[in-house]
């Protein structure tokens, strides 16, 4: 019998980890993206480069290396897909992970905002839709109000966010978006701005109907990661903890809708992790964002338990079981930038004073080209309490210097 067959339809740093999970389960793994050496190439059996937004490659590409029935699955690991063409395969019997709907769904923030607000009732941000400068004006200063932040309704880490908090910040946020802007859809959701005291990333579990040969209670098929707290600037993180402190009665708030809205967007056959963010203000949870794939503030969960997010996410898509997830006592993770343009490999002055720190990781993403604010890397820590393990990451990170080749 062949092994496992994964296709991963993106190849960033995300994709990376999780090829080297699949790996160590003895899978095959082909790793697809637009440009060549993406990080999880550098790591997988085989790779392609191809436009994911052109459904004819994206289609001959996935044919090419999987077909329909057990032992092959396509495993979109980014946003910008031509998800209509997934759609279209998983009624050909493609394992599409989780399901071509979630993917579908969550391609646009418009889209999974609408089954969140609408059909579940999920409590949000108040929003609204944008398709030119003037719109936006008319839905800042009208139903949405000031503050608000405004995204491009398809984009990834933060790109093209901007929080508007007078009349004239809206031009500079239309263009801001427009030119942060993934795919073809000219499109911004502009939301109401939450004051909020924290904001978790709940990993959330979908396992297979069928696990180890025994079918699973549906009750039992959703499993959860500790709530990680996280720190933005730009729209993109930049560090992010675990535990977070957070009162178990929220907890359970936040678990609920979690389940919800992932059981309403998998349906009953998908399988695979979901990063569902939440803003918490007091005593209210909102729901924010969800990815139905690893997250990255979850990547401090490289450090933080025994079963990373990225292992998390190779298990259930095989239908292997999960047991009780062995944690740290406390762990944090800070991102590494660079600060400038390059088209070269860049090299990494200060890593060794960083692996000299006890506690400390450090994960370099082998992306080979560089720009101001691209996360080239993270560092991890652990320690006694997370405010410590939070300023040893924070440090090993400000050591480790991107620096672009000329």
């Amino acid at each position: 019998m062949n092994p496992p067959t994964l296709v991963l339809l993106g190849s960033g740093e995300l994709g990376k980890e999780v090829v080297i999970s699949a790996k160590r389960l003895g899978c095959r793994v082909v790793a697809i993206d637009s440009y060549p050496c993406a990080p999880a190439m550098q790591v997988a059996d085989a790779a392609e480069v191809v436009s994911m937004l052109d459904g004819d490659a994206l289609e001959r590409v996935i044919r090419t290396h999987a077909r329909p029935g057990p032992g092959f699955h396509v495993v979109p690991e980014i946003e910008a897909i031509r998800t209509e063409r997934l759609l279209a395969l998983e009624r050909e019997g493609f394992d599409i992970v989780p399901r071509a709907r979630a993917a579908h769904l969550t391609m646009n923030r418009d889209a999974i905002r609408e089954v969140a607000a609408t059909t579940l009732r999920l409590p949000t941000a108040r929003f609204a839709y944008a398709q030119s400068a003037d719109e936006l004006r008319d839905r800042v200063l009208g139903p949405v109000g000031l503050p608000c932040v405004v995204k491009p309704v398809m984009s990834s880490s933060g790109k093209g966010q901007s929080i508007v908090r007078s009349r004239a910040d809206i031009a500079r946020a239309w263009d801001c978006a427009c030119a942060n802007m993934r795919g073809d859809t000219r499109r911004v959701i502009v939301e109401e701005f939450i004051d909020f005291d924290y904001e978790i990333t709940l990993l959330t579990i979908r396992q297979r109907p069928v696990v180890a040969g025994k079918r699973l209670p549906p009750a039992r098929r959703t499993l959860f990661v500790r709530p990680i707290g996280h720190r933005q600037e730009r729209g993109d993180y930049q560090e992010s903890w675990v535990p977070c402190a957070m009162r178990p009665a929220l907890v359970r708030q936040a678990q609920r809708m979690a389940r919800a809205i992932t059981d309403e967007i998998a349906g009953p056959k998908g399988a695979g992790i979901f990063g569902v963010e939440f803003f918490v203000r007091r005593d209210r949870v909102v729901f924010s964002e969800l990815s139905p794939r690893p997250h990255d503030t979850g990547m401090v969960t490289m450090i933080s338990q025994d079963l990373s997010e990225f292992d998390l996410h190779v298990r259930a898509i095989l239908g292997l079981p999960i047991p009780t997830i062995r944690y740290e006592k406390a762990a944090a993770s800070a991102v590494i930038l660079a600060d400038r343009e390059s088209a070269n490999p860049p090299t990494y002055p200060g890593l060794d004073k960083a692996l000299a720190i006890p506690g400390v990781q450090v994960r370099l993403f082998g992306k080979p080209s560089t720009r101001k604010y691209r996360r080239m890397g993270v560092a991890l820590a652990v320690a006694a309490s997370v405010p410590a393990a939070r300023r040893l990451a924070t440090r090993a990170a400000s050591l480790v210097r991107v620096k672009a080749s000329r």
